[in-house]
C-alpha cells in the first residue's frame, strides 16, 4: 500500500522544516491567508532540498480570519485570485529550479468548493488554464474532485488525520462538537481505517467509504510534530509506503 502525506506550510507554525522530513507533499501558503514572498521562498528552498513535492495552497484574501471565513464572491473573482496566487508561487519555485505540481485550496475556499459547483468550477478552470498538468487535492468523495476529473485534471482525494467526518462524507465544521480528534491513538486508528480499509467512522458511528490517496497533517497544533513522527512510524510498521501524490494518480 502507498499513501501521500501532505502538510500546509508557510503559515507561521514554526515547524515547517521538521515537517518536511516527514511528509511527501508540501502545500505552500501563497500570501492571502498567511505567509508571503519570503515565507514562500524559504518553504520552496527547504522542500527542494528535502525532495518534497511542491504544491500551492491558495485561499480567499482573508488574513484576518486565516482564510477560514466563508465568502460569497463572483466566480470571476475566485478564478482571478487563484491565477494570481499560482503565478506568485510558480515564479518563486522557478527561480530556485523547481516547479509546483499540485494545488490544494485552503480553509473556507476548500470547504465551499467541496459542495458548491460554481466555486469548484472557478478553481478548476483557473488551475487548468494555468497548467493542466497540475493535480488537484480535494476532499474525498466531494463534488470538487468530480469537477476536476471532468476537466481532465488529476484529482487526488484527501483525508484528514485529525478531523471528524459526518455521515455524508463531509468534515464536521470546526464550530461543532467532534470536529477535531484530540487523541493520538484515535487519530492513528482513524488514519489506518482510511488508508488500509478505504473507509472512515463518522461522528454518528456509521462508516463511509473513501478512496483516500493523500493525508493532511496539520502543523499548527501543539502536538502536531510529535503526532506526525508517530504516524510515520505506524505507517512504516504496517508496510504503507509514503510517496508523493503525483506518483499515485491512478
Amino acid at each position: 500500500m502507498e499513501i501521500d502525506l501532505n502538510a500546509d506550510l508557510g503559515e507561521g507554525s514554526g515547524s515547517d522544516e521538521a515537517l518536511l522530513d516527514l511528509v511527501s507533499s508540501a502545500n505552500i501558503a501563497c500570501g492571502w491567508h498567511a505567509g508571503g514572498s519570503n515565507a514562500m521562498r524559504d518553504c520552496v528552498r527547504l522542500a527542494l532540498a528535502k525532495g518534497v513535492a511542491i504544491g500551492a495552497h491558495p485561499s480567499f484574501h482573508d488574513p484576518a480570519n486565516f482564510g477560514r471565513k466563508e465568502m460569497d464572491l463572483p466566480a470571476d473573482d475566485i478564478y482571478a485570485g487563484i491565477l494570481y496566487q499560482l503565478g506568485a508561487l510558480a515564479a518563486i519555485a522557478q527561480a530556485q529550479g523547481g516547479r509546483i505540481v499540485h494545488v490544494k485550496p485552503h480553509g473556507a475556499l476548500y470547504n465551499q468548493a467541496a459542495r458548491d459547483p460554481a466555486i469548484a468550477d472557478a478553481i478548476v478552470s483557473a488551475v487548468h488554464d494555468f497548467d493542466p498538468s497540475l493535480a488537484i487535492f480535494g476532499l474525498a468523495n466531494s463534488g470538487f474532485i468530480e469537477t476536476a476529473r471532468q476537466a481532465g485534471l488529476a484529482a487526488i482525494e484527501e483525508g484528514f488525520a485529525d478531523r471528524g467526518y459526518r455521515a455524508d462524507g463531509s468534515l464536521v465544521p470546526r464550530s461543532e462538537p467532534g470536529a477535531l480528534i484530540e487523541s493520538e491513538d484515535e487519530m492513528l486508528e482513524h488514519v489506518l481505517s482510511m488508508v488500509r480499509d478505504k473507509r472512515v467512522r463518522t461522528v454518528d458511528g456509521t462508516w463511509v467509504s473513501l478512496n483516500v490517496r493523500t493525508l493532511c497533517l496539520h502543523g499548527d497544533g501543539p502536538h502536531a510534530l510529535a503526532f506526525a513522527r508517530r504516524l510515520r512510524t505506524v505507517l512504516d510498521s504496517n508496510n504503507i509506503d509514503v510517496q508523493p501524490a503525483w506518483t499515485l494518480r491512478t
